[in-house]
């Protein structure tokens, strides 16, 4: 949480600046801050990233497909800056969540959805771990089906990541959401989890943007209606286009977080700095 993050360190800047004998006095968190520090760095770099893939990628009179999550977050940002400053205009967007619907609509930028426009100039979304040839996994906030239905139309799909979503391969980094209709869902997970042996298949509890992490006791439900069942490897996934159509083909599943040669292009931010990286 950002807002958390900022009060953590302006307090601990405030604790600093006290005398020596006040300071004694108090115990500084040093876990606290040491996870405030990591947060704002972070969002540091998703910003970072988020901006350049406006910048670089994004012309007036374009149709521009917006992401979801904490880094595409920035970029719609990026994007409501530059209308409001008049650098760019006759934009149109498709959100690709409702919660990026909320963030672009109080930016002021216009909407439309692809019952109106199927072809857009670009797509920026963020990934939760992007391998070797640019494969993602995706799904981590619960938007996957509405991402892959928006980019999949894209001329170019930019992803942007900070480093740490980088891995040597699919899998392990990151738990394989796939979004199953809650009709029988018990029986579909079964079937999902027989698509990867050596996975273990779980139901996500309680809150669909918070990926696998359970923070509730009810089933989590996207903004479809649907419930995600997250796939956990301790393998790396030998052929994800392979297990995306598997799955794909499995009665019951509505999608899955597998984005697999969708990539045009993938910005990515670390400690030395932004680089870009083609198929």
């Amino acid at each position: 949480d950002r807002a958390a993050a900022t009060s953590m360190l302006a307090f601990t800047l405030a604790l600093l600046a006290l005398n020596p004998s006040t300071r004694a006095g108090v115990r500084l968190n040093r876990s606290a801050l040491r996870s405030a520090a990591i947060t704002m760095n972070q969002d540091e770099l998703k910003k970072q990233v988020g901006y350049k893939a406006v910048d670089d990628h994004v012309k007036s009179g374009m149709v521009v497909g917006l992401g979801t999550g904490s880094t595409a977050y920035f970029a719609v940002e990026r994007l409501g800056e530059k209308l409001k400053s008049g650098e760019l205009k006759d934009i149109i967007a498709i959100p690709t969540s409702i919660r990026t619907k909320e963030q672009a609509e109080s930016l002021g930028i216009p909407l439309v959805t692809l019952d109106s426009n199927s072809v857009l100039d670009v797509a920026i979304d963020g990934a939760d771990a992007v391998d070797p040839k640019l494969n993602l996994v995706k799904g981590g906030g619960g938007a996957l089906l509405r991402e892959k239905m928006v980019e999949v139309c894209a001329k170019k799909f930019i992803v942007i990541v900070d480093e740490s979503k980088l891995c040597d391969g699919l899998g392990p980094s990151f738990p394989l959401p796939v979004e199953i209709t809650p009709f029988c869902h018990e029986h579909t997970l079964r079937m999902v989890a027989a698509c990867a042996p050596g996975a273990e298949a779980k139901l996500r509890l309680g809150s669909a943007a918070t990926g696998s992490k359970v923070d509730g006791d009810e089933p989590a439900v996207t903004d479809n209606g649907n419930y995600i069942v997250d796939l956990f490897f301790k393998e790396t996934i030998p052929d994800p286009p392979a297990l995306a159509a598997k799955l794909k083909a499995t009665v019951g599943v509505v999608d899955h977080g597998l984005f697999c040669e969708m990539t045009s292009e993938c910005i990515i931010a670390g400690a030395d700095g932004i680089s870009v990286k083609k198929p």
